[in-house]
């Protein structure tokens, strides 16, 4: 094998450079092989990359998690490890090269003008972003500062702009724009109904057009710039329209995903104060009725007794999963979106904004139980989600795009509405569940609809490995090109799955890692540049310096584990959490001075991949839902015959983690099946049913220090079983509590 050329560049990472000797030998044919052990250069300067400042000997211990799943979960088909004097590539050394044609056709088609970009974007960010922001429409530029910041608590307030000044509309950008540029007969969205037989489709001329409608209904019944509108819609095509319509006038959109439960949505609107809550009477998910119209007259009556009124509530008649004569209905507030939308006119003026103008409120799991409202502004977000979802999928034009997730998450925000469609994306939104009526209704979309690009979750993923592979391999899946995960780290035994099984061994994954608050990926593969290793999110994006911090705050080199962090400010960062200022400081920037703290904990391997090893506060990530601990330990604690209770996260097999709730009971209440249904039952009626325990350990005491602090460090290890690992227990007040909790763990 010949030797790597020296990395002339010595600002970058010379184990990126042994990957670019690799990545190169394979193009050029020189190995028979696509997968190398990455780690095989010891006369590289990799080796001064290894020496870290702190190591975990066990760092990337979670990439053994699930090894036994089913279906396809083993070694990656038709590739072979190369074998470069020592034993067989271990997991993280496995490199998926992408195919040398996908390669040749992408946007990015190599580690060089990858590290081109991001140095570019690192050295030169006003000039790297503005550069792209040039691309967009804006009724006025910014100004000669095109990012001003202070990301370190200890010289001020926090603050983070970019394009300050600069007039815009993002729903001009993705609509207006793309009809003036010829694109107004290309289909924007294809709508798949629960049903197999119920679809529907829009042309960007069509939906522009119907955003038009609501818009001018909007502005009539008093909604103005600054103004919130709460939206709580399932996957029909009017979730988006409303999106983009309040973006037309400058209102502020919360959209509350529809599987919250009354007392959550209520939350949310005595928090924003909304003008108008648009919802439809009913939604079918798979063979349930789910009657969102009663949820919204339950939360409305909430807030009412909380001084917060709501005057009108704009509901879509979903005839395909009840009627009106069965929807309740307030005269004077409830009014049917089927009697009004269409008599307002097609065409409406745009409400031009600042940059800085807020474009959307989206409600977050925090640790301390009350939801933070995660605020983004409009011009940076726009740039970023463009640029994201052009890049981390190779975006061409004709492309279409399905991704699973329901908009009322972030990654509906992003990477359904806007980021796809101010590239001019074709777009499936989907109103049912992926499993109904069987496992093979994904590959059935896909085939129907000739999806290219295909975005989900790794909850998904491991759900379907667990069916027959009949129902992946009865249908063609030949127009897929890209494939995405998103919302938690994928296992390798899931990606190999979803790799060999779903993409044929021949369609690179998008392994994103990203947050509600970052409103775009942070770190992802880009599919034509990397090789890739199963389970990592890879690199970082353009503009984006991720670092990995100990408990003390200190920057780790070469190949660590610790918390992640990133320097320095990116477009698409939130800018507050609403009417909070001081948590948005707290929660985020006080951790670590300098950086914005993500919450996650973080592992980098000997070539310089990022390995996401999971939360490392009070928030558990249920299939891809961040879900406070506080909250569920809050609803518990409601119910009548619940004392305390404590919540910690455990490893699911299908969902990443699971709830695993701990209860102690009021003093003489009996354990039984009936009051376990009943806490849970407690917790999906305050929260919704995805935040439902999956385990409820019933608890005599629970183990606290002496002042009164739960240790969850000792109920984490119980409840995955690591009784070795419980550490010193002599500094609580009870240490039998323990023995307590060990004797009644299969209980």
């Amino acid at each position: 094998m010949p030797k790597p050329t020296e990395n002339p560049d010595p600002n970058h990472s010379s184990s990126l450079w042994v990957l670019i000797s690799f990545f190169d030998l394979k193009t050029s044919g020189s190995l028979g092989s696509r997968i190398l052990p990455a780690s095989q250069s010891r006369s590289s300067p990799l080796d001064r990359l290894l020496r870290c400042k702190t190591m975990s000997s066990n760092h990337l211990r979670h990439v053994e998690s699930m090894s036994l799943l089913p279906s396809g979960a083993g070694k990656i088909s038709q590739l072979n490890a190369v074998v470069l004097g020592e034993s067989i590539a271990s997991e993280e050394n496995d490199l998926v090269f992408p195919s040398k044609e996908f390669s040749s056709q992408a946007l990015v088609s190599s580690p060089q003008q990858y590290m081109e970009m991001h140095k570019r974007s690192m050295e030169d960010p006003a000039g790297f972003w503005s550069g792209i922001a040039s691309e967009f429409h804006w009724k006025q530029k910014w100004g000669d500062q095109v990012v001003s910041e202070n990301l370190d608590v200890r010289k001020g307030p926090i603050h983070i702009e970019w394009f300050k000044g600069g007039i815009t509309n993002i729903c001009y950008n993705c609509l207006d724009k793309n009809v003036e540029a010829g694109l107004g007969d290309k289909t924007a969205m294809f709508w798949e109904g629960n049903e197999r037989d119920v679809d529907a489709s829009l042309t960007y001329s069509q939906l522009l057009q119907q955003v038009c409608q609501l818009a001018n209904y909007l502005k009539d019944v008093g909604v103005k710039k600054g103004d919130a509108v709460v939206i709580y819609l399932p996957m029909l095509m009017e979730l988006p329209i409303a999106m983009l319509a309040c973006a037309r006038i400058g209102a502020v959109h919360s959209v509350v995903f529809a599987g919250f439960s009354a007392d959550s949505l209520a939350q949310r609107i005595i928090d924003c104060k909304p003008k108008l809550i648009l919802t439809c009477n009913a939604v079918k998910r798979g063979p349930k009725t789910i009657n969102l119209k009663a949820i919204v007259d339950a939360a409305l009556d909430i807030s009412s007794k909380d001084g917060v009124s709501v005057d009108v509530c704009l509901t879509y008649d979903n005839s395909s999963a009840t009627t009106r004569e069965n929807t309740k209905w307030q005269n004077g507030r409830d009014v049917w979106w089927q009697d009004v939308i269409p008599k307002y006119p097609t065409s409406c003026e745009v409400e031009w904004v600042d940059a800085e103008d807020p474009l959307f409120l989206l409600y977050t799991s925090g640790s301390t139980g009350k939801p933070k409202g995660v605020l983004h502004t409009t011009g940076g977000y726009m740039v970023y989600t463009a640029t994201t979802f052009k890049y981390a999928f190779d975006y061409k034009s004709t492309d279409v795009y399905w991704c699973t997730a329901d908009c009322g998450w972030i990654t509906g925000h992003s990477y359904v509405t806007y980021g796809p469609m101010l590239n001019g994306a074709t777009v499936v939104v989907f109103e049912g569940t992926p499993n109904y009526p069987d496992s093979g209704r994904c590959w059935e979309i896909v085939d129907k609809y000739k999806v290219s690009i295909f975005y989900t979750a790794p909850t998904l993923v491991r759900s379907l490995m667990r069916d027959d592979d009949k129902f992946v391999t009865n249908h063609s899946r030949k127009s897929l090109r890209v494939l995405g995960s998103v919302g938690e780290p994928i296992n390798p035994s899931a990606w190999r799955w979803f790799f060999n099984l779903v993409g044929d061994s021949r369609c690179p994954i998008s392994d994103t890692w990203w947050q509600t608050e970052t409103g775009g990926f942070m770190l992802t593969p880009l599919p034509g540049a990397w090789p890739q290793k199963p389970g990592s999110a890879t690199f970082p994006f353009f503009g984006v310096q991720p670092v990995i911090v100990d408990e003390k705050g200190n920057e780790i080199e070469g190949e660590c584990s610790g918390f992640l962090c990133v320097k320095g400010s990116w477009p698409g960062a939130f800018r507050t959490l609403f009417g909070d200022h001081e948590r948005y400081e707290t929660t985020y920037f006080k951790p670590f001075a300098g950086y914005y703290f993500s919450g996650d904990g973080c592992s980098r391997d000997k070539d310089g991949y990022y390995w996401l090893t999971g939360r490392v506060d009070d928030v558990i990530n249920v299939s891809g839902h961040r879900i406070g601990t506080a909250e569920v330990e809050s609803a518990l604690a409601s119910h009548p015959q619940c004392a305390e209770a404590a919540v910690v996260g455990v490893e699911h097999e299908v969902k990443g983690q699971g709830i695993y709730a701990f209860v102690t009971l009021v003093e003489g209440v009996p354990y039984s099946e009936e009051l376990r249904k009943s806490l849970v039952l407690m917790v999906r009626n305050q929260i919704g049913a995805f935040a439902a325990p999956d385990r409820i350990h019933w608890a005599p005491g629970l183990p606290k220090t002496r002042s009164g602090k739960i240790m969850r460090r000792i109920l984490r290890k119980i409840a995955s079983r690591q009784l070795e690992e419980l550490g010193d227990i002599s500094t609580l007040a009870d240490p039998s509590v323990v023995d307590q909790l060990i004797a009644l763990a299969d209980a």
